[in-house]
């Protein structure tokens, strides 16, 4: 394997080629029109156009894709995460192309990526998986008997991705018919697929996922668990391991169980499988991710293996280099996501222009990155821009490095989710280890409340440089304030 395209872009582009050179292998980057100048395309031995800005006529082609691979003469490609990374049908155009598809086999992708033949596989592995349906739901009629039989209140998922799409929690039989329309319809938008199952919803659940790593000839490991429960929107924020709910004993029963569905799967190469674990620390499997996770740094950081590195050499055919007995976590490690979203204005994206930058250093901490200074965000793609992943001897030590590596963390021309870092790493509950998934809706909506509701502080801003205006002008002062200059106002102030 002497070159590998990248068919992704972004901090994991970035990430998979960095490995890449460390290995002496040669790179191939592909790139839509509005990424000419991501830090992907320029780090990359050689680079090609894959079409506009939408990912559709880009990233998603496999066409276009498979032919720059000929073009290129790569030997390989690595999918990264999202776009087509867990499309089975791409892993088997790659197959019949003669081009080693660096994930599981097409087949197995096929499989484990279909959330309701997943359960089943789970099932059939003795895996407790949460109660519900173990195939789609084919209409209301059948939604309103199998809610009956499982009990509310429950959730409807989309059976075909993740990543909160498609998925709405129902409290009661009333709400069951609105909540298919909109889970079928995001489903549909999301993922080409509308079809939808039915899960019985865990009180205060802690989302925990095993990392596994399955060679060709038979060998397989879990890498220990991620605590992934600090969610917005079902959509992970902070990640960490080793997770301080889980106890060892847990630990041992979740690798197993996540090792007995590996092999009954008969999969190959890096995954992820996740479980709901209830208040018992009863685990319930939820889901798997044929892929690498956005979260997999702070899995190489406790137990100093690359799993990028270790995927590439799996599907060249190697052995895996250690048995599970030489596995360890060594400290704690701390991930957030750091998107370029404004947290005061409801999360919404914040392209545009990096006019300043400054990456956080020191001990323990590490950065993973797609942007540079100078560089420009662009509107079609998720907005998350870094990883920062800080380690320390125990968690204690591990929150304090992230607060101050959150804290040098200087990005200026853009909105960051930095400051929310900055609130959630000093509440009381997370400091604790004491959440669940619902935490950050339940501990931050007064914040959230308060921050929709600038007039207030705009209109005291406005006020105030109106006085200070008479007193310099003399004149008089407007009868009212526009709401506009309200809010230029609140920003000179500061009060923003």
């Amino acid at each position: 394997m002497k070159k590998i395209l990248v068919a992704n872009r972004g901090e994991i582009a970035v990430r998979i080629i960095r490995a890449c050179r460390e290995m002496g292998i040669g790179t191939v980057a592909v790139y839509s029109e509005v990424d000419r100048p991501a830090l992907h395309v320029r780090m990359a031995d050689e680079a090609h156009l894959v079409g506009p800005p939408p990912s559709r006529e880009s990233y998603l082609r496999v066409d276009r894709i498979l032919e720059v691979a000929k073009a290129s003469g790569a030997d390989a490609i690595h999918p990264g995460y999202g776009f087509l990374s867990e499309n089975a049908a791409f892993a088997r155009a790659c197959e019949d192309a003669g081009v080693v598809f660096i994930g599981p086999r097409s087949e197995t992708i096929a499989l484990m990526g279909e959330k309701t033949s997943a359960r089943r596989v789970a099932v059939e592995a003795g895996v407790p998986v949460v109660p519900g349906t173990l195939q789609p739901v084919a209409d209301l009629d059948e939604v309103r008997r199998e809610a009956g039989r499982i009990g509310f209140p429950l959730m409807l998922k989309a059976a075909a991705g993740g990543g909160g799409k498609g998925l709405r929690f129902v409290a009661t039989a009333a709400d069951l018919e609105a909540a298919l329309t909109r889970a079928r319809s995001e489903a549909l938008a999301a993922f080409g697929d509308d079809r939808v199952y039915l899960e019985r919803a865990i009180v205060r659940p802690r989302h925990v996922e095993i990392q596994v790593l399955a060679d060709s000839h038979g060998n397989a490991v879990h890498l220990f668990e991620r605590e992934c429960s600090i969610q917005r929107r079902h959509q992970k924020v902070i990640e960490e391991s080793p997770s301080p709910f889980v106890t060892p004993e847990l630990r041992a029963r979740m690798g197993a169980l996540a090792l007995a569905l590996v092999r009954k799967a008969g999969y190959v190469n890096a995954g992820t499988l996740e479980f709901l674990v209830d208040a018992d620390r009863e685990p319930y499997f939820l889901e798997m991710n044929t892929r690498l996770q956005v979260e997999h740094p702070v899995t190489e950081v406790v137990t100093g293996e690359d799993l990028v590195k270790l995927q590439i050499r799996v599907a060249r055919g190697e052995r895996l280099p250690f048995r599970q007995e030489d596995l360890r976590q060594r400290g704690h490690a701390i991930e957030c996501r750091v998107y370029a979203e404004d947290p005061d204005q409801g999360f919404l994206p914040s392209p545009g222009r990096i006019r300043t930058l400054r990456v956080p250093g020191g001990p323990g901490v590490r950065d993973d990155s797609g942007v540079y200074e100078g560089y420009e965000v662009p509107v079609h793609y998720d907005p998350l821009i870094s990883k920062l992943v800080a380690w320390g001897y125990n968690r204690k030590d591990a929150i304090a490095r992230m607060r101050r590596a959150v804290s040098e963390y200087k990005i200026l021309g853009i909105r960051t989710t930095l400051p929310f870092f900055e609130r959630v790493l000093r509440h009381p509950a997370f400091v604790a280890g004491d959440f669940d998934t619902s935490f950050l809706d339940k501990a931050f909506a007064a914040d959230d409340r308060e921050r929709a509701r600038p007039t207030e502080v705009a209109a005291i801003a406005a006020a105030l440089a109106t006085l200070r205006e008479r007193e310099r002008s003399r004149l008089k002062p407007a009868t009212e304030a526009a709401p506009g200059a309200w809010r230029a106002a609140a920003l000179r102030e500061g009060l923003r």
